[in-house]
């Protein structure tokens, strides 16, 4: 027989940014629990709103599985005399785990024999394992900064107001924090707040809907969608839905009604971004845009609750976001008074880091890296002097009245105020794209100059940190170093840049070391900084799906050439599959394994007497002349069949000729061909990273 359960956490309203990653946890600790207390069901999910967290587990078993355990006790010699009687080590055994003397059997192992028991363990009823392991399922659910209540010792993300358990029409009896379990539920806060006694798990969600609840987070944005997208087409409009804040809004409601509201129209001669970004950042206001993509002077908002005097609550809405508005209109005008150059000047008086200089230093200090750049990727005259204006003015929008009052504008008012004043739309683009990409699942950067100048501003900050020592450790990065290094390295896959990382990282902390704003050995951070952007690399490469020992075998080779680093590692992924590969990778590890002796010494040709090594230098020397040609044609697979050729030479010198012969110069000269032969694989990788299948 099986049941359905449902449990829930009610508790204070919960911060909607943690709601996903608490109910996924949720979901992973009970489907733990569930499996190692051998609890049987056919579904599990989460679901929740900003007052509970809910378990819904379908078609439960009402009793946990029997199962039969094997466990492993003494050795044979021990536990049997040589007349096959059981000693006082089998006799505490079999007691500890209280079996049959007679049913102990030795069993044999690869470290020898041993006894072995053999339990029989009974199902448990299902209401009695939940009672016993639910307030430990919850207990251990972890967040940023818990909280504490009462003169309980729990911690939570928020007090726990109720607690519901419910095994079909059984309530599950626990307690928590000095709560018991029950079989209530609350609805809506000002609604419907209820007690409301269930009977019976069945009607949990129907229960909670008659009481202004909808459970279910994808259903409450589902219903968001559909509203809003209705209210906007009456208007002849579309909503311009970012999943980001749909997901915020959706867990900030129980029960989601969504109004239209509107602005004057005169606000639109504004730049959009200025519109949008009180609207979204400040007050999760969906803004509404016309067919092509032009704002339109409405808005849709939600409300928790339902219709009742929903034209009030759009008054209010709408007079926060006209308060709004005409803040960022008079900033505007009053930031449109000084342009951007004769703000650049101000920048002397605001601190970068402390210890790292001014913002004026680092403009400074980007001028001189676009420029190191701009020769890198061949840039023409003009389009590497607009790089150095946009370098030059790329933080003046920073002393602003309107990146002052909305800091997530920086960059866009660079723009914004940048083509007002006649600059080139390749300086205006750049300063918007400085910044990006802002988070993981930002957009990078579209021009090759705003890519050029993200990355100039992402490797000052990098190199300046671990001058100072403000390297992130373990899970603490104040800095957004990681997400600085990772933007890095997605720039430069993206825009396909080939230069070296290690040099751009050289670059950048010498410009500190000019300015004498470098208090470390420049030698030493560069060293640090490089062993932090592979490590950022290999994470990179990885979450592309490309398998770990073929990162490893190409960052061997390539760990300052991410693009190149990418393409070589698609390659090894692709001819791997390939029928000679793994004789080949097989024949280059001997290979290496000898290659580690031979020293650096010179090889003699003249000193190859066996025709087996006559032959593999010969061969080698016409893949030698051809591989570096093939890569640089980027044509990998070429490159790494002519490799292939050299596996039955390779094989042959191996089995006919004695490498470490007694002749110290033969020796030698036979090392050193072999250090030639692993030197032409390194230059695709390093072979001896790979893990193969065995066969």
């Amino acid at each position: 027989m099986t049941r359905d359960l449902v449990v829930e956490i009610g508790c204070e309203e919960i911060p909607a940014r943690l709601m996903t990653k608490t109910l996924d946890q949720l979901k992973a600790r009970a489907e733990d629990m569930f499996t190692e207390q051998r609890l049987v069901f056919t579904e599990l999910k989460t679901v929740g709103t900003p007052r509970r967290l809910v378990l819904m587990v379908k078609e439960l078993a009402e009793e946990t599985t029997a199962r039969r355990i094997e466990i492993k006790g003494p050795p044979a010699k021990s536990a049997y005399d040589k007349a096959g009687q059981p000693t006082q080590a089998a006799r505490g055994f079999a007691r500890t785990h209280q079996v049959e003397l007679a049913s102990l059997t030795v069993r044999s192992l690869a470290e020898g024999q041993y006894v072995f028991a053999t339990k029989e363990e009974p199902g448990r009823l299902t209401v009695e394992v939940l009672a016993q392991e639910l307030p430990i399922l919850v207990k251990t659910l972890s967040f940023p900064r818990p909280m504490r209540w009462g003169s309980g010792n729990l911690r939570f993300v928020r007090p726990i107001r109720w607690l519901l358990a419910l095994f079909g029409d059984e309530v599950i009896h626990f307690s928590l924090n000095g709560l018991d379990s029950g079989g209530y539920t609350y609805g809506h806060r000002f609604l419907a707040p209820g007690p409301f006694m269930l009977s019976g798990s069945e009607d949990y969600v129907s229960c909670l809907e008659k009481g202004y609840v909808i459970v279910d987070p994808h259903r409450r944005k589902n219903l968001i969608r559909a509203q809003g997208d209705e209210l906007a087409q009456k208007v002849d409009g579309r909503v311009l839905w970012t999943e980001d804040l749909l997901d915020e809004v959706a867990f900030l409601v129980e029960y989601p009604t969504v109004l239209r509201g509107s602005f004057a129209r005169e606000y639109l001669d504004l730049p959009s971004d200025v519109i949008i970004t009180p609207m979204r950042d400040h007050q999760r206001y969906f803004p509404v845009v016309n067919h092509e993509g032009d704002l339109l002077p409405y808005f849709v908002a939600v409300r928790n609750g339902n219709t009742d005097h929903l034209d009030l609550v759009r008054t209010g809405n709408e007079r926060v976001l006209r308060a709004r508005l005409a803040d960022a209109r008079f900033f505007f005008q009053q930031d449109l008074k000084t342009s951007l150059a004769q703000r650049v000047e101000r920048l002397g008086q605001i601190v970068f880091q402390e210890g790292l200089g001014s913002l004026y230093d680092k403009s400074q200090r980007l001028i001189s890296l676009v420029r190191f750049l701009t020769k890198q990727v061949r840039l023409d005259d003009s389009t590497s002097s607009l790089l150095e204006r946009a370098a030059f003015l790329a933080k003046a929008d920073l002393t602003t009245n309107m990146v002052n009052e909305f800091p997530e504008l920086q960059g866009i008012m660079g723009r914004e105020y940048a083509l007002l004043e006649g600059e080139h739309t390749v300086v205006a683009q750049a300063l918007a794209e400085q910044y990006l990409p802002r988070s993981a699942t930002d957009e990078l950067p579209v021009t090759l100059s705003g890519a050029l100048l993200a990355l100039s501003d992402k490797m000052d900050t990098i190199a300046g940190c671990f001058g100072r020592g403000l390297m992130p450790t373990g899970s603490e990065d104040p800095y957004g170093l990681r997400r600085l290094a990772t933007g890095v390295i997605n720039i430069m896959l993206d825009q396909g840049l080939e230069f070296s990382l290690y040099e751009l990282t050289i670059q950048a902390v010498a410009y500190y070391d000019q300015q004498g704003l470098m208090p470390r050995s420049g030698s030493k951070v560069v060293m640090v900084i490089d062993e932090f952007l592979t490590q950022r690399l290999r994470i990179v490469l990885e979450n592309k799906g490309i398998r770990y020992d073929v990162v490893e075998a190409v960052l061997a080779v390539l760990p300052h050439h991410p693009s190149q680093a990418y393409r070589r590692s698609e390659l090894i992924s692709a001819v791997r599959r390939k029928p000679f590969f793994a004789d080949m990778v097989r024949a280059f590890i001997r290979v290496a394994n000898l290659a580690r002796q031979a020293q650096g010494k010179d090889f003699w040709p003249e000193l190859l007497i066996e025709p087996a090594e006559l032959y593999l230098y010969e061969r080698y020397r016409q893949v030698e002349a051809m591989v570096p040609k093939l890569l640089e044609q980027e044509q990998g697979l070429k490159a790494i069949e002519q490799l292939s050729t050299l596996v039955a030479p390779i094989d042959n010198f191996f089995t006919k000729v004695l490498v470490m012969a007694e002749d110290k110069a033969v020796r030698a000269n036979r090392l050193a061909l072999l250090e030639k032969l692993q030197a032409l694989a390194l230059s695709i990788g390093d072979f001896s990273k790979l893990v193969l299948e065995a066969k």
